[in-house]
């Protein structure tokens, strides 16, 4: 029996420099990717769109500045449904236009004095009495009854936002928590201020997030910081004060068309226009509020803040939600007392 040779050509010497070239190329090529993508501040090496639309980290602090302040994490879910974001340019150019085409004969008109409060001591029938409002010649009770003292530098600015994202610290309670996932554009729409007293100013000043010698205009990251000067129109509880541009941002912002309330506990996670449009203006709803991680209500509410002594006076809230029931008013309805206690963003438009 005969034997079968078999044999197999080799390729040419030229052919295989050709592979092992193209080998070499694709392993540099995947390595200077995985390098990049790796080092990448987005980490991200492929764009939705011409424009990154993520803007870069705003702000660093110090290692030193916040180390005690951090929210207390929650283990529930934090959100029971979607919310479904539209395309951010389109956003972009739809709130611009709304706030464009914004009319100043939509200005409210209000009543101004002097009251031992902010808001005005009217009983609660005189102030549903205004709801159904539509004579704009009729001068409305809703602040300022009492001077919150804001240099007139930062009241100028302030008038010409259009659409506001406001927080406050007082006390040194909280710490400055920057917004992230914004977009490229959002900064030349959206104004950041954020309301501080004198010891807040003095911490960061400690703790070298503003410079003393920085010219009164401070800025930290994002937000634009207000320092409200000590008043005897304050109050003493400095809750209580941080509580004043919560309730009555429409005052503050009297141009603004729309205003979201951040509590300084919570960072904003989300792009604010984004937020305006899907709860908002899809919508076309007045007011969005989120759910409190715990309670329900305002009597759970009012019951853990006595509990936990968030709040000194327990007969003044019980005094409160007497007073709830007195005019009618249902706490099992409401998600928030006029207290600094709850974890709840609000936004609003303009009144």
């Amino acid at each position: 029996m005969g034997k079968f040779i078999t044999t197999t050509l080799s390729p040419p010497l030229y052919a295989r420099s050709k592979l092992l070239c193209f080998s070499l190329l694709y392993l540099f090529t995947t390595l200077s990717l995985f390098l990049y993508v790796s080092l990448s501040r987005n980490q991200c090496i492929f764009r939705y769109s011409p424009f990154d639309p993520i803007q870069p980290k705003l702000f660093s602090y110090p290692s030193s500045y916040g180390e005690h302040k951090y929210a207390i994490p929650t283990h529930r879910s934090s959100c029971s449904s979607p919310v479904f974001f539209s395309d951010y340019w389109t956003v972009l150019k739809e709130i611009q236009s709304i706030l464009s085409h914004s009319s100043s004969q939509e200005n409210l008109r209000y009543i101004n004095g002097k009251s031992e409060s902010f808001g005005g001591n009217f009983s609660t029938q005189r102030r549903f009495s205004y709801f159904n409002h539509s004579n704009i010649d009729v001068e409305v009770p809703c602040g300022f009854f009492r001077d919150f003292p804001v240099s007139n530098s930062d009241r100028v600015e302030m008038e010409k936002c259009g659409l506001v994202v406001a927080s406050a610290i007082f006390n040194d309670h909280d710490k400055i928590r920057q917004p992230v996932g914004l977009g490229v554009k959002t900064l030349e729409t959206v104004c950041f201020y954020m309301f501080i007293d004198d010891k807040t100013l003095n911490s960061l000043f400690h703790h070298n997030v503003i410079l003393k010698n920085n010219p009164k205009d401070y800025r930290v990251g994002a937000w634009r910081i207000i320092k409200i000067s000590k008043s005897k129109n304050l109050y003493l509880n400095p809750a209580m004060n941080g509580v004043i541009p919560k309730y009555l941002i429409h005052r503050l912002f009297p141009n603004s068309k729309f205003s979201i309330w951040v509590d300084a506990k919570i960072r904003l996670m989300i792009d604010p226009l984004l937020l305006i449009h899907s709860m908002l203006v899809v919508p076309e709803a007045d007011m969005a509020i989120s759910k409190h991680p715990f309670f329900v209500n305002t009597m759970e509410e009012a019951m853990a803040t006595a509990r936990w002594k968030k709040w000194g006076d327990v007969d003044g809230l019980r005094m409160q939600m007497e007073t709830y029931c007195e005019h009618g008013l249902k706490p099992w309805s409401s998600h928030k007392l006029p207290y600094p206690t709850g974890n709840i963003n609000k936004i609003f438009p303009k009144s």
